[in-house]
This record gives structure tokens, sequence and C-alpha cells, in this order.
């Protein structure tokens, strides 16, 4: 099994930011920062899960629920990745921690 506690940690940080936010931050681009990590991150999930289904978009639910929606998507894939085959995926979670720190620095969080 991986340790998938980075990934799992990354999320949490950027969820908290993104929960702590004022409406006006959300407004300007944090919230779609958020919303669209989220949707590539369950995408990722899914994918992992069940190659052969088509991913299902995660729907927009307001600026205010981002933060959970980016915690579900995150989990979802790192438990996905965690109990993964040691050999495959390997490079997939050092992606996923890469790609949750660059949508806090390109959102301003």
């Amino acid at each position: 099994m991986r340790d998938t506690s980075e990934l799992t940690a990354a999320v949490e940080r950027l969820a908290d930011r993104l929960r702590a936010a004022p409406q006006s931050r959300l407004q300007r681009g944090a919230a779609a920062e958020g919303l669209a990590l989220a949707r590539e991150l369950a995408v990722r999930a899914q994918r992992a899960e069940d190659p052969e289904a088509e991913p299902r978009q995660m729907p927009d639910a307001g600026v205010f629920t981002v933060a959970d929606q980016l915690v579900v998507a995150g989990n979802d894939l790192a438990e996905i990745l965690r109990t993964a085959p040691a050999d495959s995926r390997e490079g997939e979670l050092a992606e996923a921690v890469e790609m949750v720190r660059g949508a806090a620095e390109r959102s301003g969080l």
C-alpha cells in the first residue's frame, strides 16, 4: 500500500483555505480553480477505478461547496491509489500532489 497522506494533507490545506476565503476572493477565481482541481481529481479516480467507463463530471454546486467537493475527490483518488498495486500508477500520487499545490498557487490561497 502507498502512503497517500501527502495528497490528503495537501487537499485538506487547500480546502481549509477555500473555506476561510472571503466570498469576493472565491468569486474572483479561487472557487473556479478549486472546482477545476476537484473535477480533475475525480476524473482520475474514476479512470483508475474503472478505465472502461466514461467519467462523470462533478457539478458546479456553488462557491461555498467547492472545498467539500475537493476533499471528496481528493480522498477518493487517495484511497484508490493507496490500494492500487505497487507497480501501477507510480507517478500518479506525486502528480496529484503537485496539481493541488499548483492550484493553491494559482488561486492565491
